[in-house]
């Protein structure tokens, strides 16, 4: 049944250009918006039949190539899926200036003959930190929080399958050295499709590093069944205020996502401060 016409129009902005493109008359719809606003849903509802609105279906070619899903793939987007939508994420953020890091990663590296890369630094960051703070280092279930005992770090690494996360077990009372070397076969061996399961299932807090691509911060999406994930911007010079004077510095911006069912804000901030103060004074990491 029409609606009267009416002296003045009240609709949004959309609605004015989508009923303008499908040549519909604002004139005859009555809106469901406040005050009688006429919104998208009304030009539509009024055009059905006539609104072009949804894609016309392709016809020849597809204009794309179908990747077919892998089994991996759809478990990654099953979990993520689950996890940004069942957990209640909070984001915190801080900057760590790591110019004394790389000094002492350039040192250890020429007296040893390693190849100590700064992500190594900050596994062994977070797995002192968690031993500092360990709230931080738990998982939510209905019955219970589950709080353990061991820094059991899973490590985010790109395959061409899809993301994989190998876990450094026990990370806190590894030396840097054999950490590093750890990591490295981890992750040549994730690539390669050749990790066991027990290498990759569990862990207790995740880590996501994307500094080697130049991405400056983000925030990832928790790993459950954890309540923490790390991410690791890309170490840039930027102006910083040192004693009141403007100076550069080194700055790495990190950002953790939280499960607010098993970690507050206040135990993600202690965590934090923990780890930004391994970071700028390294050489705790090292003893």
């Amino acid at each position: 049944m029409g609606s009267p016409a009416k002296d003045r129009i009240i609709a949004s902005p959309l609605a004015k250009r989508i009923a303008e493109q499908n040549g519909v008359d604002l004139r005859l719809i009555m809106g469901s918006g406040p005050n009688g606003r006429i919104v998208r849903a009304d030009v539509e509802s009024a055009g059905a039949g006539r609104l072009s609105l949804v894609a016309a279906p392709i016809t020849g070619e597809a204009p794309y190539d179908a990747i077919p899903n892998s089994g991996m793939r759809k478990t990654i987007a099953k979990r993520l899926s689950e996890s940004k939508q069942t957990v209640p994420h909070f984001y915190l953020s801080v900057d760590c200036e790591i110019d004394d890091l790389l000094a002492l990663r350039a040192a250890a590296n020429e007296a040893s003959g390693s190849r100590i890369s700064v992500n190594d630094c900050v596994i062994r960051a977070v797995a002192l930190a968690l031993k500092k703070v360990p709230d931080a280092n738990a998982s939510w279930t209905n019955d219970a929080i589950l709080r353990y005992r061991r820094a059991d770090i899973a490590v985010a690494v790109a395959t061409p399958s899809g993301l994989i996360t190998p876990i450094i077990k026990g990370a806190e009372g590894k030396p840097l050295a054999a950490l590093s070397a750890e990591m490295k076969d981890l992750a040549a061996r994730a690539k390669e499709g050749k990790l066991r399961p027990d290498e990759y299932q569990g862990g207790g807090f995740t880590i996501s590093n994307l500094g080697m691509f130049g991405v400056r911060d983000f925030a990832a999406i928790i790993n459950p069944p954890q309540a923490c994930i790390l991410a690791v911007g890309a170490g840039e010079q930027r102006p910083v205020v040192k004693n009141g004077q403007l100076a550069v510095a080194t700055v790495m911006t990190c950002t953790l996502s939280v499960d607010h069912r098993a970690v507050d804000g206040a135990v993600g901030a202690q965590f934090l401060a923990a780890f930004k103060t391994l970071i700028e004074k390294p050489y705790g990491l090292v003893v």
